[in-house]
This record gives structure tokens, sequence and C-alpha cells, in this order.
């Protein structure tokens, strides 16, 4: 997590934003490499955390920053495979 940003799911297809068992806070990110769109679905409580983070990596190939379709609340919110240990 750098600067607040939790990536989700690095190059994905564009459709992983319409899951609606993401979290609330969870955004989808366009940039481009070497002329070839490229989309990562990352969390953020704040969305100016996601675009200084993009913007540094990318610069001007930073295309879009939109919300995707969560529904969860982020802290109720548990990534696929992570197991919540029991106190």
């Amino acid at each position: 997590m750098a600067n607040g940003v939790k990536i989700i799911s690095e190059d994905c297809d564009p459709s992983a934003s319409l899951d609606t068992s993401l979290p609330v806070s969870a955004y989808m990110v366009e940039y481009k490499v070497e002329d070839l769109s490229k989309f990562d679905i990352v969390m953020s409580g704040r969305k100016v955390d996601i675009f200084d983070m993009y913007y540094d990596k990318y610069k001007k190939d930073l295309i879009n920053i939109t919300q995707a379709e969560g529904r969860i609340s982020s802290k109720l919110w548990n990534p696929p495979g992570v197991k919540k240990e029991k106190k």
C-alpha cells in the first residue's frame, strides 16, 4: 500500500470494475503503456491519492480514474483468498 492506495487488481479487464463485491472505495484507473490501454483496480479513501500515485508513475499516459461499482463497506471488505483471523 503506497500513499494509502491499495492495488486490488493490476492489468485487468475493464469489466472487472463492474463487480459489486468490490469495496465502495474502489476505482478503475486507465493508463497507457506503449500505446496500449491498461486497467488497474485500486482502493483508497481519497481519489487524489490515486491520482498522485499514477500521475507520478505515468505522467501524460494517465487517461482516466472512475469509481468502480463496489457496494461493500471498505471496513468490511476482505480481498479474495485472504481469511480473516478469529479473535
